[in-house]
Order: C-alpha cells, then sequence, then structure tokens
C-alpha cells in the first residue's frame, strides 16, 4: 500500500484514497500524448525544442492535439514554455524539475512495453 501523510503523521493510504490518487494521475497523465511528450523533452534536455520539432518528430500526433496537451502540461507545472526574442517569434519547450518527477512512471511504461512487444512477437512464433 501507498503512504499518505495525514496532518504530520505518515500512515497507509485505504484503498478509496489510492484509487483518488489514481484518478488525479491519470486527470494529468492520461490520454495518448502526454506521457510521450514528456518522454519526448526528458530524452532532449540538452536540446532547444520547437513546437515544430515535437510535431515532426512524435509520430501522429496533430499540431491542434500537440497545442492542447502542450497547454495543459505547462498548466500541471510539467513543462515550461518559454517565448523566444527571434523574428519570426518562437517557443521552446522544456520539461521542468517536477516534470521529471514523472520520469520513474515512464521508465517503468517503457521497460513494460519492450517486454510485451517481445512476448507477443514471441507468441506468434
Amino acid at each position: 500500500m501507498a503512504k499518505i501523510n495525514d496532518n504530520g503523521t505518515i500512515r497507509e493510504a485505504n484503498c478509496s484514497e489510492e484509487l483518488m490518487a489514481m484518478r488525479d494521475s491519470l486527470d494529468v497523465l492520461g490520454g495518448k500524448w502526454k506521457l510521450m511528450i514528456l518522454r519526448f523533452l526528458t530524452n532532449r534536455t540538452h536540446q532547444v525544442i520547437h513546437f515544430k520539432k515535437m510535431q515532426r518528430e512524435i509520430d501522429g500526433i496533430s499540431a491542434k492535439m500537440l497545442s492542447k496537451e502542450l497547454k495543459e502540461l505547462e498548466i500541471n507545472l510539467l513543462i515550461t514554455r518559454t517565448e523566444q526574442d527571434t523574428k519570426p517569434a518562437t517557443v521552446a519547450y522544456a520539461i521542468t524539475e517536477y516534470g521529471k518527477s514523472v520520469l520513474p512512471v515512464t521508465e517503468t511504461l517503457v521497460d513494460w512495453g519492450l517486454a510485451h512487444r517481445e512476448k507477443i512477437i514471441e507468441s506468434l512464433k
């Protein structure tokens, strides 16, 4: 069970508290694209990432969906949006330190996805 801080006292969360926490997590991270965007930015912390670069490199995402997801990630403090003083105006996106706290989730999903793909391919032989 998960631990919860209840007014300074650490205790085990009950099932309904765990389910509420999972719902909160899914509200922020759920959907097809948010975790992929966070992983993309995590893997490119040394680069300046612009909207068009993300749209080109995240296969299948539309400009409208990318814009919507970036706004939601910014509202939830997981990424930053920095307007650059260039002509034409450009915007750079980066993962925040808080956004990096999602890294263990994405690591687990990547590991599971790789193992699952391997298992399915093996089962087809």
